[in-house]
Order: structure tokens, then sequence, then C-alpha cells
């Protein structure tokens, strides 16, 4: 074989439809639902069938998905009639739910609520269910659980942070203080008295 044979380019191969060429925009308006109202209901069902939501929340889900706002208000006002979207409830609920799990109290409640998007006159009226003698005994109770890794502190550094805890949960100042006080001084009460050497006076 000569050396001209050897080194002759082979066959070029046949390019494939399409390598190489640049990729077509996709048309957003091919992403957008055929059918935008049963979109939206498919929408909202998936999400009220994984936690309860208030008509903000889901109106918000909506415009991010792109459904126009005229579809996405008459898809909403049909599942408030047929009681699928109730803030009301969801307010009742969220109250009794939060105050007894995480002992939050009125003011962090309402701030909760405001930021789902619930009306401020629902809002206070889930609130109003909550009753002061339950929301006391709550912040009494936490500041009790708290108490019991605060024995060795400063009874004014204690204080300051029994106060910082039950502001953060929500109690008002007053009331906060009062409950702080009462308890400090039972467990003032309960502690032993000791002499300078550490040994308990008889």
């Amino acid at each position: 074989m000569s050396t001209s044979e050897s080194t002759r380019p082979g066959p070029r191969r046949r390019r494939r439809f399409g390598s190489g060429q640049p990729s077509t925009p996709a048309d957003p308006e091919l992403d957008k639902p055929s059918d935008p109202e049963s979109a939206a209901r498919t929408i909202l069902l998936d999400k009220l069938t994984a936690q309860p939501r208030t008509r903000a929340e889901l109106a918000d889900i909506l415009a991010e998905r792109e459904i126009p706002d005229e579809v996405a208000a008459a898809v909403l006002d049909r599942f408030t009639e047929v009681g699928l979207i109730n803030d009301a409830a969801f307010a009742n609920a969220w109250v009794e739910s939060r105050h007894r799990g995480r002992g939050l109290g009125k003011r962090a409640l309402a701030q909760e609520l405001r930021r789902r998007g619930v009306d401020d006159e629902l809002a206070r009226d889930a609130l109003d269910e909550l009753d002061p003698d339950q929301e006391e005994a709550t912040a009494r109770a936490l500041v009790r659980r708290k108490l019991r890794s605060m024995r060795s502190l400063d009874r004014q550094v204690a204080m300051r942070r029994l106060l910082g805890m039950l502001a953060r949960k929500g109690y008002p100042g007053g009331l906060a203080m009062t409950i702080v006080k009462q308890e400090l001084a039972a467990t003032d009460e309960e502690l032993p008295l000791l002499n300078d050497s550490g040994l308990e006076v008889e």
C-alpha cells in the first residue's frame, strides 16, 4: 500500500439531523395551562390535602403558578363557598394548636395569623376564645419548667431570662413580671437556707 493511500482520509460521517444546531427557545405560552380554572382547582386541592391553608396563602400560590387573577379569584370564591377554604376555622385551630403545643401568648399568635393573611377581625375572634386563665396557666408552666435549669443562677439573671422568654412567647409584660416574681419567690421558699460553709441551717 502506498503512502498516499494510507494517509487518505476516510469517508466523513454523516451528521445526524439537528446535531450541533442551537435548540429552539421554548415558547412561554406553551408552558401555561390550557385550562387555567382546572389547573387552579388541582393546585388548591393538592395544597389543602397536605395541610390547612388560608385564602391569602392559596392566592399567593396560584399567583406563583401564573394562574390569571380573575380565574384565581373565582376558584377561591367557589372553594370558600363550599367550605374548603375557611379562614375562621383555620384561625381557631391555629390558636388552639400553637398555644398548647408551643405555649404562645396572644400577641405572638396574632402576629402569626397576620403573617398568614388572616383578617384582623377573624384573628381577634379566634384569640378571644383563648381564656385568660388558660393563658396565665400556660405562662406559669413555662416559667416553672425553665426554672429547673436556673437554680444556680443569680436571681436577677434568672429574672431577666424568664422575662425575655415570656416576651418572645408573646405574653404581656405585666403578666410576665407578676408570674416570674411569684415563681422566683416560691423557689426561694423551697430552697434550704445555707450558711457560709454551704451547710443547711437548722
